[in-house]
């Protein structure tokens, strides 16, 4: 067999093996607990937008998703932080296929430009409106991504969601992961109304995560 011609056959097999070593493994340390509160997974084009405490939400959303909608839903991850390492970058992108953002404002590119393109090819994705982690319970204000794409998608449904307790699994600045039961709490569609502005837009979205919270 020709060189090339195994390293195609290798390669997915790498990445499906880690694809499923990574799902036990969270749901070993999380129980990652999937509550369809206001919705039912469903194979419809979404935009799953969450709270964001850890860099584990990545994994534990994705892990609480359906075989079926993990396959074609994809999370947006910065592009600085999970490219530092050549593993990062192969586990983002061979294993979870994200969609890299630049964090970079001096940047020409529209950081949205990617997701557009995700959008249009028919993926759903999964959101973190905050931008970057917090240090609270309280998610911080949302920016303004979700709204534009909102506006610009209006037939992809907007399902909210809420991450409980997976910053205890691993903490900012810590790499060993902590068992802690977990779950992920997904809410009912929402969309955006005819004449709302940004602000009482993203102000609604937020209060749709919070509300989860307690559910």
């Amino acid at each position: 067999m020709h060189p090339q011609t195994s390293v195609g056959i290798i390669a997915p097999m790498l990445a499906k093996i880690m694809s499923l070593f990574l799902l036990g493994l969270i749901r070993v340390l999380t129980g990652s607990q999937a509550r369809w509160h206001g919705c039912p997974p469903k194979a419809e084009q979404r935009i799953y937008f969450a709270n964001h405490q850890s860099h584990a939400d990545l994994v534990m959303i994705w892990a609480a998703l359906p075989k079926e909608l993990r396959g074609v839903t994809r999370a947006i991850a910065a592009k600085d932080y999970w490219t530092k390492t050549p593993f990062k970058q192969w586990l983002t992108t061979a294993v979870f296929n994200v969609i890299y953002v630049s964090r970079d404002r001096s940047a020409d590119e529209d950081p949205l430009e990617p997701l557009f393109e995700a959008l249009e090819n028919g993926d759903s994705i999964i959101l973190f409106p905050e931008g970057t982690r917090g240090f609270t319970g309280e998610p911080q204000p949302f920016k303004a991504g979700l709204y534009n794409l909102a506006l610009k998608y209006p037939h992809v449904v907007l399902v909210p969601a809420w991450i409980n307790n997976v910053q205890h699994v691993l903490p900012k600045g810590e790499v060993v992961p902590v068992p802690v039961l977990c779950s992920v709490t997904f809410g009912a569609p929402m969309q955006l109304r005819a004449d709302e502005d940004r602000r009482a837009f993203l102000e609604r979205a937020r209060a749709a995560v919070v509300a989860l919270r307690d559910v």
